[in-house]
């Protein structure tokens, strides 16, 4: 990605330090020293121009979140956003940080049990087979996130590339983990108002382009809800089977 920075774009990210990191490896093992609460973290890995992480920042105060990407441009964009989704939705930016590194050494920035959501979205799907452990879904990655996410820890994953789901599903199945909520076209019945779209999703969505997202469930306390779910939901479908048959009998 080439990006055409506007002059004094590092004076300007300066400028903002309770927003913008610098050096957040200063941080690892201290966001919630940083935060100053105990509030759940959530990080976007690649958030491109911030549309996602500051409209989610915006509509959820009690939970923390944390923006990360390489491109000084791409923060200063992002941190444009973050300030017109408060104006937007009202309240303050001290649950958003915007961490200007390479998440390509993520483990630097995070200690282990330290977040509890990881959001991939729309990542470069590296499509040539040579490249394949660049993908944000290879399982090289995917060890770093299991060791940074704790007990609740999930993964949420959205992507418009039909063959860079198809290997993601395969990655995290290899690695025994448990996936929910599979969509292989995400807003096939309109646009979901219960999901935050990126810029990308809202381009992709207007052309018609199907987009794919999933959600791996990482962590143990996670997983039991997820599990536990799954029992009420089949138990809630036999009541229904009987109440149906029921019926059809009294007819």
């Amino acid at each position: 990605m080439r990006l055409r920075g506007r002059k004094g774009i590092r004076e300007a990210l300066e400028a903002q330090p309770g927003l913008i990191l610098l050096n957040p490896a200063a941080y690892k093992g201290k966001w919630k020293e940083l935060f100053g609460n105990d509030k759940p973290i959530h990080v976007e890995l690649g958030m491109g121009k911030g549309r996602f992480i500051s409209q989610l920042s915006a509509l959820n105060p009690d939970i923390n979140y944390i923006g990360v990407d390489m491109y000084d441009e791409l923060l200063r964009r992002a941190a444009e956003k973050a300030q017109l989704s408060r104006e937007e939705h009202g309240g303050s930016l001290d649950n958003l940080r915007l961490a200007l590194f390479n998440i390509e050494k993520i483990e630097d920035i995070f200690d282990t049990d330290e977040l509890e959501r990881v959001y991939l979205n729309f990542s470069d799907p590296w499509p040539k087979k040579r490249h394949a452990r660049r993908r944000l879904t290879h399982s090289g990655f995917v060890r770093k996130y299991i060791d940074i996410l704790n007990e609740r820890g999930e993964i949420h994953f959205k992507t418009d590339s039909r063959s860079l789901f198809e290997f993601s599903l395969n990655s995290f199945a290899d690695m025994g983990l448990r996936m929910r909520n599979i969509a292989l076209d995400l807003h096939a019945e309109g646009p979901r108002t219960d999901l935050v779209m990126t810029e990308y999703e809202m381009k992709f969505h207007d052309k018609g382009m199907n987009i794919h997202r999933l959600e791996a469930v990482i962590g143990s306390v996670a997983l039991a809800n997820h599990l536990h779910q799954l029992e009420e939901r089949e138990r809630e479908e036999k009541n229904n089977l009987v109440v149906d048959d029921t019926e059809e009998d009294e007819n």
